[in-house]
């Protein structure tokens, strides 16, 4: 609103965001009870909360899907919400792009497609989705307060009494960040909740930033997301789970860390318990975690390896075991866990020792990214957590191991590691001399090439064949001739000089398991803790309760 005074001057209102909100809300006053809409009045009530060209957040979790809001906003009349800037930090569901065919939706910001990522890559060839930015998590939660602020949040909980008040319970993961981004900006937040209850067994988000509840016609979607079955872990992976322990873990006293999610470092979390302890090394390395609860890491933390885990979200099966073990996990009074993705996220960028994950290409240099041709998969919080962070001032044995300089002013390094088998499944190299993220990104107009972790943040890669200890490379060249030593029969190792690779392992730039220590042939599944989803539950003495998709596997 803008008038003028008796002097003719031009008056500003500062209430212009209120002023839209509060019009928004009278809409829906026939709707609402104390907060709550109906079930069966949802898609109705959206219609009437969003207009078009409104920014909306769709909480979109790796996990937690706020799955019933997502199908209602399916069902709005295109006709009444339109052109909406969508900004998610997962597109996991079908209704996550069905939207965009609709004519709901027309843009989107997001950091990871996974389940979708070939539908995203195939609609925007077709000009039915405009791009925004493929983002970090981080960098998605750090915009919501910045250039994107939301108009509309659309989140999930699991419980909500008649204030608003929310229980996100394990899984709270980004719903504070979201809310919070709207609830102190005059955006609306709706919430779908599983159940509405009289008390909660703790408040995780205060009624005050709630605008509305719905509950939902069913749980919200969640998924067993960070469970590996230990009987699919392979010798091979379970060798360079051994070069990793031995060649990374013990060489740098690696104390405070960060896992992916593949079979290659769910070996390693099995390793702890048997090659670890015949190192010698509990009490020395991999005590402090930042982690979703993976059921791999129950032998290592019931046999006296781990001190912390902070989670970024829960893992389905997990509940019982993690409130069982408040000394190791972070807890509410209630006794479940307390997950918080933004803070994790942080956590993991700035307080651990190393990263360590996958990639699908790298090149090269040790440039990588998931982004491969037809697949616009995103990164999700991998270059957050993988990359060396210049504002850390703390050190740790670690940190500082790294240093290669005599320089008085000489800084410490995070380790950041890539463990990759050369091949992935189909015999597709892994290694190749350029990224498919270089097309993919003309083709998608992305203004930069989706890279995930960019190759001078790489320290080490670790390949079935060896470890290429990038952070002592004096050039470019000497990467790549190391990188080159351990990538196996692809278009970049066919490019290793033999008497080249002979003088990196002398100086220390490659080690293959013989340099460690480490004979092939031991490389047997009889060295892991666990050896089945069995031995896991077994391990946790019954607490651990696996989905019904793994029991089926025993």
């Amino acid at each position: 609103m803008v008038y003028f005074d008796t002097n003719q001057k031009t008056v500003r209102s500062w209430t212009k965001r209120q002023d839209e909100k509060a019009i928004k809300m009278s809409k829906v006053e026939h709707l609402a009870k104390n907060r709550a809409i109906p079930t069966d009045r949802i898609v109705e009530a959206l219609e009437l909360l969003i207009s078009p060209g409104d920014r909306v957040v769709l909480e979109g979790n790796n996990q937690k899907q706020a799955s019933f809001l997502s199908a209602s906003l399916a069902e709005v009349d295109p006709g009444k919400v339109n052109q909406l800037h969508m900004i998610m930090s997962s597109i996991s569901r079908p209704e996550h792009l069905d939207i965009f065919e609709r004519g709901v939706a027309e843009k989107i910001d997001f950091s990871y497609a996974g389940p979708q990522s070939l539908r995203v890559a195939q609609m925007i060839e077709d000009g039915m989705l405009k791009m925004g930015e493929i983002h970090t998590y981080l960098e998605l939660y750090g915009r919501l307060f910045v250039d994107l602020i939301p108009n509309v949040v659309l989140v999930a909980a699991d419980k909500a009494d008649i204030n608003g008040n929310l229980y996100t319970g394990p899984n709270t993961e980004e719903t504070p960040t979201i809310i919070e981004a709207a609830a102190f900006k005059d955006g609306i937040v709706i919430v779908q909740v599983n159940e509405l209850v009289e008390e909660l067994p703790r408040v995780d988000i205060p009624g005050s930033w709630v605008d509305f509840i719905v509950e939902a016609q069913k749980p919200y979607q969640l998924e067993a997301l960070f469970t590996r079955d230990p009987k699919h872990i392979t010798e091979l992976q379970i060798l360079m789970g051994m070069m990793a322990i031995r060649g990374i873990y013990e060489k740098h006293n690696v104390q405070s860390l960060n896992h992916g999610i593949g079979f290659n470092t769910a070996a390693i979390e099995l390793l702890l318990p048997t090659y670890g302890e015949q190192l010698g090394l509990k009490g020395k390395i991999c005590k402090n975690w930042v982690l979703n609860p993976h059921p791999t890491l129950i032998p290592a933390i019931e046999s006296g390896w781990v001190e912390s885990i902070h989670c970024f979200g829960g893992e389905v099966g997990m509940e019982q075991y993690v409130a069982a073990r408040p000394d190791v996990f972070f807890t509410g009074r209630d006794g479940s866990l307390r997950s918080n993705r933004t803070l994790s996220q942080v956590a993991g960028q700035y307080a651990t020792d190393m990263f360590i994950g996958s990639s699908l290409q790298i090149d090269q240099f040790g440039n990588s990214s998931a982004v491969t041709s037809g697949r616009l998969s995103g990164f999700g919080g991998a270059p957050n957590m993988g990359h060396d962070p210049r504002g850390r001032r703390h050190s740790t044995p670690a940190w500082l191991d790294l240093v290669t300089s005599d320089d008085q002013l000489a800084r410490g390094r995070k380790l950041v590691v890539q463990m990759v088998e050369t091949h992935q499944a189909g015999n597709v190299p892994v290694f190749v001399e350029s990224l498919d993220a270089i097309s993919v990104a003309r083709t998608a107009g992305l203004s930069t090439t989706p890279v995930m972790i960019y190759g001078d943040d790489v320290t080490h890669v670790v390949t079935e064949e060896g470890i290429a200890y990038l952070y002592k490379a004096q050039s470019l060249e000497e990467r790549r001739h190391a990188l080159a030593a351990i990538a196996g029969v692809t278009p970049i190792g066919m490019k290793h000089d033999t008497k080249r690779t002979e003088k990196l392992r002398q100086d220390g730039l490659v080690a293959l398991p013989e340099d460690l220590g480490i004979r092939r042939t031991d490389a047997k599944r009889t060295l892991l803790a666990a050896k089945s989803v069995e031995d896991l539950v077994e391990w946790s003495g019954g607490l651990y309760n696996p989905p019904d998709k793994f029991r089926s596997c025993y």
